[in-house]
C-alpha cells in the first residue's frame, strides 16, 4: 500500500449537542486511545471519529448519525465516514469510483458503540464493537410517583443543560402535539427558562395541521389548560404537500413508519422556516415512546415478553451480534432518529430530545418494568402517561393533561390514503439510487480504476 496517504476521510467532522461530562477534545482522545471510560462519562450527544495507526474508532449516540464505507484506491481501502449516504456517494464521484458504490455497502456505526476498524488491506476485517452504555436495568422503585419524578427530573436536567448553552435571545420552537411527550417538554423548556432567569416568551409551540387531524385541536385546548396559548401556533399545511418520495431521498430509508414521520416533519418544518426564518433550535419528544415502551404489540410480532427481556430493544434494536440487526442502518431508535435528524439538518434546525440523553434513558431502564405491569399487557399501554404525568406535577408542580396516545403522521392528519407499505417505500429507494449511479456506470469519464494512482500521490510504495 502506499505510504504517506491518508486514508480516512472525515466528512462528517466532530459533531455534538450539549456534550457533557468529557469535552470533545476528551472525546477526541478517547478514540484515539481507545479509553472507553471517558466515553462512559459523557452524556447528551456526540458523533466522532479518529485514528490510532492503522486503526481507526468510531462512536456515536442516538441523537447524531454516523455511518462509513470503504473504497478501493490508491492501492489500500479509504474509510469514508459521514452522517448521509448520499455525501458518502459523492466523495465517491469526485474521485470517479462512484460505481464501486452501493448503499447497501455502508455501515451505521450503532449507537452506544465504539466500533474499531483496521485499515490493513483485502480482505477487510470485520469492525471490532464495544459498548461504552451500560444502564442498571430494574434497580429503581416500582412506586409510580417516585418512578416518575427520576425519569423526568433526568429529562429536566438534560433538558435545562441545553437551554443553557444557547444564546439568551434565541427562539426555541417546541414541536408539539399536545401529547405527552411534547407536552412534558414544553412544561419543563418553560420551567428551565425561568429557572436560568430567561425570557420565557421566546418559547414557541407549533403544531402541524394537515386537515382533520385531531392534534391541532388538542394541542389548542393542551395550551390553554396549561396558559400558554399565547405562546402556541397552528400551522395549516396543505396535504398535497405531504411528499412520501422526498421523505425517503431526505431519511435514505425505507422503513414505512419513519417515512411516513419524516414526511410529515418536513411539512411543517418547511412551512415553519417560511413563517420564522430566523428561528434555528428545535425541541421535540422523540424517544419518549422507546423509554417506556410505548408502542402497540399488535402492530409487530413482538410480545410483551420479548419487550421486557430486551431492555434496549426500542432504542438499538436486537443489538448487533443479532440476526436481525441491519449493518447498513442499526435498529430501534438508533436507525430511526434519521426521520428527526435529517427533516431538521435540511431546513437549517439544530434539534434536540431530552428523552434521547443517555442519562434519561437509564433512568426509565432503572423501572422494574416486569414487576410494575405484573403481566398486563393494558397496563403497559397506560405506563408512559402515569409515569410521565406523575413527574411533571413532581419537577413543575403543574398537573399535565394527558391524552390518548397517536402517532405524529395520524394526529397531523391528511387522506388517510397516504398510508404506505414496506414494498412501496423500498422500490421507491432503489429506483431513486438507480438513477443516481445511472451516470457513474455509463459514464468512462467517470470508471476511475482502483489502481490507478493520483499524480499527487507519493511514489513510494511499501
Amino acid at each position: 500500500m502506499l505510504t504517506g496517504v491518508e486514508r480516512l476521510v472525515d466528512l462528517a467532522g466532530f459533531q455534538k449537542s450539549d456534550l457533557s461530562g468529557r469535552t470533545s477534545g476528551e472525546v477526541d482522545g478517547a478514540l484515539r486511545s481507545n479509553e472507553l471510560a471517558k466515553l462512559v462519562a459523557t452524556d447528551q450527544h456526540f458523533a466522532a471519529v479518529a485514528r490510532e495507526g492503522q486503526t481507526v474508532r468510531l462512536a456515536r449516540t442516538i441523537g447524531r448519525p454516523l455511518r462509513y464505507f470503504v473504497a478501493k484506491m490508491h492501492h489500500g481501502p479509504f474509510l469514508v465516514v459521514s452522517d448521509r449516504i448520499d455525501s458518502i456517494f459523492e466523495w465517491c464521484r469526485e474521485q470517479k469510483i462512484g460505481w464501486q458504490f452501493d448503499p447497501a455497502y455502508t455501515r451505521m456505526v450503532p449507537a452506544h458503540y465504539l466500533v474499531e476498524l483496521d485499515q490493513i488491506g483485502c480482505p477487510d476485517p470485520s469492525p471490532r464493537y464495544h459498548r461504552f452504555f451500560t444502564p442498571r436495568l430494574g434497580e429503581g422503585t416500582a412506586d409510580i410517583e417516585e418512578a416518575g419524578s427520576v425519569y423526568v427530573r433526568a429529562a429536566y436536567e438534560a433538558l435545562k443543560r441545553w437551554i443553557a448553552d444557547l444564546p439568551e435571545d434565541e427562539l426555541i420552537a417546541v414541536a408539539f402535539s399536545g401529547g405527552v411527550d411534547s407536552t412534558s417538554v414544553l412544561l419543563l423548556a418553560q420551567l428551565a427558562l425561568e429557572e436560568l432567569q430567561r425570557d420565557a416568551s421566546l418559547l414557541r409551540a407549533f403544531t402541524l395541521d394537515l386537515g382533520g387531524g385531531k392534534d391541532a385541536a388538542q394541542a389548542e385546548s393542551v395550551a390553554r389548560d396549561l396558559d400558554l396559548h399565547h405562546q402556541w401556533e397552528v400551522v395549516r399545511v396543505s396535504a398535497e404537500r405531504l411528499n412520501h418520495q422526498d421523505a425517503i431521498r431526505v431519511i435514505e430509508d425505507y422503513h414505512p413508519l419513519d417515512v411516513e414521520c419524516a414526511a410529515v416533519a418536513l411539512c411543517l418544518l418547511e412551512a415553519l422556516r417560511e413563517r420564522h426564518p430566523t428561528i434555528k433550535y428545535l425541541l421535540d419528544g422523540d424517544g419518549g415512546d422507546e423509554n417506556l415502551k410505548s408502542y402497540p404489540l399488535e402492530d409487530s410480532d413482538l410480545t410483551l415478553s420479548s419487550v421486557l427481556k430486551n431492555p434496549l430493544l426500542y432504542h438499538e434494536g436486537w443489538g448487533v451480534d443479532a440476526i436481525k440487526h441491519s449493518l447498513t442502518y442499526s435498529g430501534g431508535l438508533s436507525r430511526s432518529y434519521v426521520r428527526t435528524y435529517a427533516p431538521a439538518k435540511r431546513y437549517g434546525f439544530e434539534s434536540f430530545s431530552p428523552y434521547t440523553a443517555r442519562s434519561v434513558i437509564a433512568a426509565a431502564l432503572a423501572i422494574p418494568f416486569e414487576q410494575v405491569l405484573g403481566g398486563n399487557v393494558e397496563a403497559l399501554y397506560s405506563l408512559k402517561q402515569r409515569v410521565v404525568r406523575a413527574g411533571v406535577k413532581a419537577v413543575t408542580g403543574v398537573d399535565m393533561p394527558v391524552h390518548p396516545k397517536q402517532r405524529f403522521q395520524d394526529g397531523a392528519g391528511g387522506p388517510r390514503k397516504l398510508r404506505i407499505g414496506k414494498a412501496w417505500c423500498r422500490q421507491v429507494f432503489l429506483r431513486q439510487w438507480q438513477e443516481r449511479l445511472r451516470d457513474s456506470w455509463d459514464s468512462e469519464e467517470q470508471r476511475v480504476s482502483g489502481n490507478a494512482i493520483p499524480a499527487s500521490a507519493p511514489a513510494m510504495i511499501a
